[in-house]
Formats: C-alpha cells, sequence, structure tokens
C-alpha cells in the first residue's frame, strides 16, 4: 500500500482487520517481540492500565478523547465510568505506543472507540501504514481482537441510516462518486470508492478532506473507520 490509497483504505479497516485478524495473531505469535515504525521499542515502555474497576459503558459523545497521553502514559483523566470495551481498547492502545512503535498512537474515546481520524492521519505518513494493522508484523493484534470482541453490540439500522446519511452528504458535498452503504444479512456494509481496490476518489485531495470535514457529524460514534 503506498500512502496515496492509505486513507481510502483506512476507511474500510475494521471490516479487513476482522478477516485478517486469525493471519495477524498468528503472525504476532511467530514474530515475537519486533518493533515498531519509530524504531524498536521494548515492552517495558507499554503503560500501566489503571486499575480503577470496570463500570457500565459511558454514553457515546461523538468524539471526547480520554486525553493526549502520546507520550505512551494512559489517559491523563481516565472516564468516570470505564467499560471493558474502553479497558479492551486502552490495553491495545498502550501496546500500539510500546511494542506496536507508535508512541503517538491516540486514546481511546470515552465511549471505547478509537479515534481513526488520528489513526488515518499516521498511518498516511510514508511507512507508517501499519498503525492502521495492529502494528508491524501484527504485533498487537491478541489485543486489537480482544477489544473488537469486547464491544457492544450496535444497532445495525441506525448504523445504515448514519452511514447513508454520510453518503448523501459526502456527494453533495462535490464528491459525486461516493457510494450508499448496503445492508447484507441484517449488518449494516460502508458504502465509499466503488472501487477501494484500485481508489477513484482522492482522499487526499483538497475537496474531499473539506466533505469529511463537513459530513463528520453524520457518522455515528464509532463509524468513522468505517466509510
Amino acid at each position: 500500500m503506498n500512502p496515496t490509497t492509505t486513507s481510502r483504505a483506512t476507511a474500510r479497516l475494521r471490516l479487513t482487520v476482522l478477516a485478517a485478524l486469525p493471519v495477524l495473531v498468528l503472525s504476532a505469535a511467530c514474530g515475537g517481540g519486533a518493533g515498531g515504525a519509530g524504531g524498536t521499542a521494548k515492552s517495558d515502555e507499554i503503560a500501566s492500565v489503571p486499575d480503577t474497576p470496570s463500570a457500565p459503558r459511558p454514553a457515546a459523545d461523538g468524539g471526547t478523547d480520554g486525553g493526549s497521553g502520546s507520550d505512551g502514559s494512559a489517559p491523563s483523566t481516565a472516564p468516570a465510568g470505564k467499560s471493558a470495551f474502553y479497558d479492551a481498547q486502552l490495553k491495545y492502545v498502550q501496546c500500539m505506543r510500546g511494542k506496536g512503535g507508535y508512541k503517538d498512537f491516540p486514546d481511546p474515546k470515552l465511549s471505547g472507540h478509537l479515534d481513526w481520524t488520528k489513526i488515518e492521519e499516521i498511518s498516511s505518513r510514508p511507512g507508517q501504514n501499519e498503525a492502521a494493522k495492529g502494528g508491524r508484523k501484527g504485533i498487537c493484534a491478541p489485543e486489537l481482537q480482544r477489544a473488537m470482541q469486547a464491544e457492544p453490540e450496535r444497532d445495525q439500522q441506525k448504523d445504515y441510516e448514519s452511514m447513508l446519511a454520510h453518503a448523501k452528504c459526502m456527494r453533495d458535498n462535490s464528491v459525486s462518486r461516493f457510494t450508499n452503504p448496503t445492508m447484507s444479512g441484517g449488518h449494516a456494509q460502508p458504502g465509499g470508492d466503488p472501487n477501494p481496490a484500485s481508489p477513484t476518489i482522492d482522499g487526499n485531495s483538497p475537496a474531499y478532506k473539506q466533505a469529511r470535514e463537513a459530513c463528520r457529524t453524520k457518522l455515528l460514534d464509532g463509524l468513522d473507520g468505517m466509510q
């Protein structure tokens, strides 16, 4: 994957990771403690998980972060009611900052969802695309898998309606080829580029970035890495 196509590829990242997780987990098990993109990182650089016990999942707020934490530490202010999902995502983030080699990997939001806008920005840098794939050789794939398994069940109809509104907004903002989502087997499937394998939409163009900014509020929390 080259830097030009990274942004559009990460738009469907979570679907790709779900399919690739068994391979990533096997690679992580066989690959040992390989370092990440920013140089070799030792396992003792991983931040400690806060001891605060888990509580019911906090309400999604559409984008509030748990803190900056770009130095590899835990969020400076832990959410008042952390869920098992948040805890699992935090462990993944800490792995990515340590063994994964991405010290600026962003904190999870208070809802537990990752900040895909920031992750896409990191993975768009030359040689940094593994920031969106669980680190070098999938070193943090086990933590990513556990986080995905801990995610609360979503309302697929609401997700579909959210992505549909977002797709329409993107087209209204000059990204005319942006396709609608679909429903398959009761699951919402994201729209976007009509040919993700060979993108026809330039995700790095000023017009596209302006449309993304104008339409970002159309997506429910947790969908920003899907479409």
